[in-house]
């Protein structure tokens, strides 16, 4: 596989799903179980700055990625969400769709189903922030959860992204 760039960052070992011009990976720091991104192959920071056939290819990746999602994480529903541009709280200038399977009741604790937003919009889902931080070699001994998510191991999203990719196979 290519190099794969997410604005400055390489995740090409996080790709689970290749088209000629979009690519779907498992994220670092996901909002929930199956929290994955869609992105376009080229590095552009606006929805507005794409053509017409990476519009129609990323749409349609986010259309067929969010049912392989929604089926292996037994989600009830999906968030899709796009922060297009630094002010709606894009951390990345590189165009990106969130997919979020969703279960009944499952940010009660949190205030309710529209949590959602203020994580995305939050330190939790700063994803340049996440990616830039992430740690280099062999991972730490992870340290006891107290009600925050941690970023993950390269060895984990690598097995996720192995598993996810396989689970994609069986949907085309």
């Amino acid at each position: 596989m290519p190099l794969i760039h997410f604005g400055n960052f390489t995740v090409t070992s996080q790709v689970f799903h290749l088209t000629p011009l979009t690519y779907a990976l498992v994220n670092l720091k996901p909002l929930l179980p199956g929290h994955v991104l869609v992105i376009p192959r080229r590095v552009t920071p606006r929805l507005s700055d794409l053509t017409e056939a990476e519009v129609k290819d990323l749409f349609l990746t986010v259309q067929h990625v969010g049912r392989m999602v929604q089926r292996v994480y037994h989600a009830s529903s999906l968030n899709i969400a796009i922060q297009d541009g630094a002010d709606a709280g894009q951390s990345v200038p590189h165009v990106h769709a969130h997919i979020i399977p969703r279960k009944k009741a499952d940010l009660d604790g949190r205030g309710g189903s529209d949590a959602i937003y203020g994580m995305l919009e939050g330190e939790e889902g700063d994803i340049g922030n996440h990616l830039q931080h992430r740690p280099v070699g062999r991972p730490k001994f992870p340290k006891v959860d107290e009600g925050t998510r941690q970023p993950r191991s390269e060895a984990e999203m690598v097995e996720e992204a192995q598993r996810l990719a396989l689970e994609i196979q069986k949907t085309q």
